[in-house]
């Protein structure tokens, strides 16, 4: 990658939104201190581990689940959904915290912070204050979007060496060894970050922060999705689990209101544009889908066709090529086609890999459909986060940089929770003893999901489309857009 530019970084520019209006970027007057090559690529790089190492810790609580579930004495797949999902509501739930706090202390005390204590929370923290660190080096353009989209890459590769790291230690020592491991590189990571990444906080920052939003928004996230997961396997008859799920939707709706009157909001919810919240619906309903889609596979394989985690690791391994090739194709997309265009595509991905799987017999080759699906899903996922993350972060100033990737990153990784608790029900509830049933009824579900998805895209594709035209002065041409 070429060294950027002052042209790539710090002078005046516009962004152009997916309805084709354009609008003066606040960050224009911002200086950052100039990098030198070795410097970018060392950033790059420890930013692009950072989010690889996030999307590992998921995977590790995935692919060696009969052994984790074993120390822990469950085998129960409603049970077990608990393990990723835990992580998943953890990762999401405080996400926009850490958004938040390190728009006050800064992103690089935070980011460095964050590796240092890799664990739950911590992936939170990686994932905001990554993107937020890029999103401050970069202005609106192609070069932006290259690198979000390379950082949209990382998941399925994140994902993917995670499961083989970990089932191996599964089999050949011990499952916690790959979360030891982990904590090591990380460290690593940190020392080095501490040597190259120059401060980037920006001295007109607020120091405020939205106590009352973080507490009710913790709080209602946390209940809501705690019910959610765990009326698979309690019932949704007992007290308590009704008892959580309106206390979560109580402190939901409170969230929405302190949002709405405080001087710096964790999510400035009066300041979001129609254009925001289709993006934001857009990838709730796909990743909640991928999140199912993501946590049966392994329990098919596992359970029914009597794989080890690494022979399903094995499986899984073209998604990792093809994520790769989806976030380069998104980082040429970005600049040359709309956004929802790139949206409608990412969703018909997610459906279609659950599709694949929900019809796929027991006894059947890899090759037909199981290997299919794992080549079409990592492009729902690298064709919308890093479409979605451009967008939010082309709506902000530089200072706010965090809030646009706290917002998308927190979507993500609470969806992805939600999703499983959604399948948890309904695998529960239609199994009846039959296990493929059980299997096959989530998927549907993760089809119905990433189905409503599709017709948000396309409706947000035609609110888009009326906008541009609208925006068309008496007699006059409009500028000429992405095709």
């Amino acid at each position: 990658m070429d060294p950027p530019s002052i042209d790539d970084r710090h002078t005046p520019s516009t962004r152009t939104t997916a309805d084709g209006s354009e609008a003066a970027i606040a960050n224009s007057e911002v200086n950052i201190p100039d990098l030198s090559l070795l410097q970018e690529i060392l950033i790059l790089t420890v930013t692009l581990l950072a989010q690889l190492f996030a999307r590992a810790g998921l995977s590790q609580s995935i692919a060696p689940i009969n052994y984790i579930g074993a120390t822990f004495g469950t085998t129960d797949p409603t049970e077990t959904l608990w393990f990723p999902a835990a992580f998943s509501l953890t990762a999401g739930t405080f996400i926009l915290v850490a958004g938040g706090i390190g728009d006050i202390i800064g992103h690089r005390e935070l980011f460095i912070g964050g590796l240092g204590w890799f664990a739950g929370m911590a992936a939170a923290v990686l994932t905001p204050t990554g993107l937020a660190i890029l999103g401050s080096i970069y202005k609106p353009g192609t070069r932006k979007n290259k690198v979000f989209s390379i950082f949209g890459a990382a998941a399925p590769n994140g994902f993917v060496l995670g499961a083989l790291f970990a089932s191996l230690l599964a089999e050949l020592a011990w499952w916690p060894w790959a979360y030891w491991i982990m904590a090591i590189l990380c460290a690593l990571l940190a020392a080095v970050l501490l040597v190259v990444l120059p401060d980037l906080r920006h001295p007109s920052e607020c120091q405020s922060f939205d106590y009352a939003g973080a507490i009710s928004a913790l709080v209602g996230l946390t209940l809501f999705n705690v019910a959610l997961n765990q009326a698979p396997s309690a019932g949704w008859s007992l007290p308590y689990v009704i008892l959580l799920l309106v206390l979560g939707i109580a402190s939901g709706v409170l969230f929405f209101f302190i949002e709405q009157r405080v001087r710096r909001p964790l999510i400035p919810v009066k300041q979001m544009s129609s254009e925001s919240l289709y993006v934001l619906g857009c990838i709730a309903l796909g990743w909640s889908s991928f999140g199912i889609w993501l946590f049966y596979p392994w329990e098919f394989l596992e359970t029914l066709r009597r794989v080890s985690p690494l022979e399903a690791t094995a499986q899984i391994v073209p998604g990792s090529i093809t994520g790769l090739a989806a976030a380069l194709m998104t980082g040429f997309l970005l600049g040359r086609v709309r956004k929802p265009y790139i949206m409608i595509a990412a969703l018909l991905s997610f459906c279609a890999g659950n599709v694949i799987l929900a019809t796929m017999p027991v006894h059947q080759s890899y090759w037909l459909q199981a290997f299919w699906s794992v080549i079409i899903m990592p492009f729902g996922m690298d064709l919308s986060f890093p479409t979605a993350t451009v967008i939010m972060s082309d709506l902000v100033p530089r200072s706010h940089q965090a809030v646009a990737a706290s917002t998308i990153a927190a979507t993500v990784n609470y969806s992805i929770s939600v999703g499983l608790g959604i399948a948890g029900t309904v695998e529960a509830y239609v199994a009846a003893g039959d296990v493929l049933r059980g299997f096959r009824g989530a998927w549907y579900s993760a089809i119905g999901l990433s189905g409503c998805g599709i017709v948000l895209a396309v409706i947000y594709k035609f609110k888009t489309r009326a906008g541009a035209k609208s925006k068309v002065p008496p007699g006059g041409m409009q500028d000429v857009q992405p095709v």
